[in-house]
């Protein structure tokens, strides 16, 4: 095969790879800290994997993309102002997935999820 062939070839694969819609699925998350006073070590875990933040600020934000591998639910964890854990169980996630995912930590140590999930293809 010579170098024309092959380059056609790979540019073939290309555009059918394109054609057929080829799609990354992955959560786009926001940790927002309503609290009232910074929060430490926040980890959130979601099927096979997890991410997590040294620090939020009072008012802070954190944003997050990931895939979902798997099925299961969202969990987290932080260390509150006042030096306690919280924790919560969010929605149950599936691979294939997308959407968006808001977590709000509240003062009390109450956390709202609120996602906006599309079903997995």
């Amino acid at each position: 095969m010579n170098c024309r062939n092959l380059c056609v070839g790979l540019l073939s694969v290309a555009a059918c790879a394109s054609l057929a819609g080829c799609h990354s699925y992955h959560i786009d998350a926001t940790i927002e800290n309503r609290t009232g006073g910074a929060v430490q070590l926040l980890e959130v875990d979601y099927p096979s994997a997890s991410f997590g933040m040294n620090a939020i600020a009072v008012g802070g934000d954190y944003h997050y993309r990931f895939q979902v591998q798997g099925s299961g639910p969202v969990k987290i964890q932080y260390t509150q102002p006042d030096g306690h854990i919280a924790t919560a169980t969010g929605p149950t996630m599936d691979q294939g997935q997308e959407g968006r995912l808001q977590i709000v930590l509240l003062p009390g140590a109450k956390i709202e999820f609120e996602p906006e999930l599309k079903p997995a293809h």
